[in-house]
């Protein structure tokens, strides 16, 4: 009796083959996006529970809007000390944070598919390692400068030593990742005796960025995460073919008319370019690059990076992670990254497990 292997939906290497091809969506004569009715009901479950989670975000707590008066609150007709909540204390952290989940979720969809490996994000590529050496290296050079500049160029800085240590840029998935470990070794090791040698006061503050948080941010980290949003996430979804294609191997994807070299060239750069956005804003928050990807494959399994989906799900998580963070008893507002450590900690430890039974490990 025969048996037949079902390919798991959340594994970047398993792709699953849809039943039939999906209906597309025309832009004049030149764009046709593909529509998946799945995803689309999926999305839109994750975008009510965003506005659910948004809503509790600003009515919530001692300070929180009276839920009567949130929709006049939030369309401009806020006065008092509601306008000054939506305005300074809690509308900028909730942007801020819906667009770095965001930010951090589709750059782990491009980079678990250009590896083909479900454990892959960019934290492992010593991005998030890099960001933090950069914003310590801040605090102890040149105190009262934004540690969120020092955390972009210490990104961007450790995305160019991986590039230049691999041989072959980003064209090689395996040399990346040895490459990345490397790196985000040496910048811990940056990190930690910075924040060592740093007085105590400055310490505790470049701990919490370190952690990441979405305490005290600004329109201006709105604008800096969404315009880089809308400029990347088209780009993005430009590359959803060709990564797709590549998911099933480089000789099916030349054979098929695409680069897969150079799909992963510039899915790697994308990738790079969203989540050192999204440190910038909301410091190296871990593990929602991992495991949102991962979440949306299973919500709605298909083949390629599900770029919405994960945006979505990516946001969801951390909005929901900020939340307890500022209501959960006896934490007194700890950073939300704590939060997502210990979620994205659990969730790593099943995917070893998972990948470990399957003998990919």
């Amino acid at each position: 009796m025969k048996t037949r292997t079902v390919p798991d939906p959340g594994s970047p290497t398993e792709p699953v083959a849809p039943s039939r091809p999906p209906a597309r969506l025309r832009l004049g004569r030149v764009v046709a996006l593909p529509v998946d009715g799945r995803a689309l009901l999926v999305s839109a479950g994750l975008l009510v529970l965003l506005a659910v989670a948004s809503a509790a975000t600003l009515t919530l707590g001692r300070l929180g809007i009276a839920l009567a008066d949130l929709p006049s609150a939030v369309t401009g007709g806020a006065e008092g000390m509601d306008k000054l909540i939506v305005n300074r204390l809690r509308g900028p952290r909730l942007v801020t944070g819906i667009g770095a989940g965001a930010a951090f979720a589709v750059a782990g969809a491009l980079f678990q598919s250009v590896t083909r490996n479900p454990l892959g994000s960019p934290d492992v590529i010593g991005l998030s390692g890099g960001a933090g050496a950069g914003a310590a290296l801040v605090a102890l050079l040149a105190p009262g400068f934004p540690v969120s500049v020092g955390a972009l160029v210490g990104a961007v800085g450790a995305m160019g030593v991986v590039y230049a240590a691999t041989g072959t840029g980003f064209r090689d998935p395996g040399r990346l990742v040895v490459a990345g470990i490397g790196v985000a070794a040496l910048a811990a090791a940056v990190t930690q005796y910075v924040v060592y040698a740093v007085e105590r006061d400055q310490a505790t503050v470049l701990t919490s960025y370190l952690n990441g948080s979405l305490a005290t941010r600004s329109w201006t980290d709105v604008s800096t995460i969404w315009t880089l949003l809308l400029v990347a996430v088209p780009l993005t979804l430009l590359l959803s073919r060709g990564l797709t294609i590549g998911e099933m191997g480089d000789e099916l994807s030349t054979a098929l008319g695409t680069d897969p070299q150079r799909t992963r060239t510039a899915a790697v750069v994308l990738s790079t370019a969203l989540a050192a956005g999204a440190v910038t804003v909301a410091g190296p928050i871990a593990f929602i690059a991992l495991t949102a990807p991962q979440i949306a494959r299973r919500l709605a399994p298909a083949p390629g990076p599900r770029i919405m989906v994960s945006a979505v799900t990516g946001a969801v998580l951390l909005v929901l992670a900020d939340l307890a963070a500022q209501h959960m008893p006896l934490t007194d507002d700890l950073p939300v990254g704590i939060y997502t450590m210990g979620i994205g900690g659990i969730y790593l430890g099943y995917l070893l497990i998972r990948e470990w039974k399957k003998g990919t490990l």
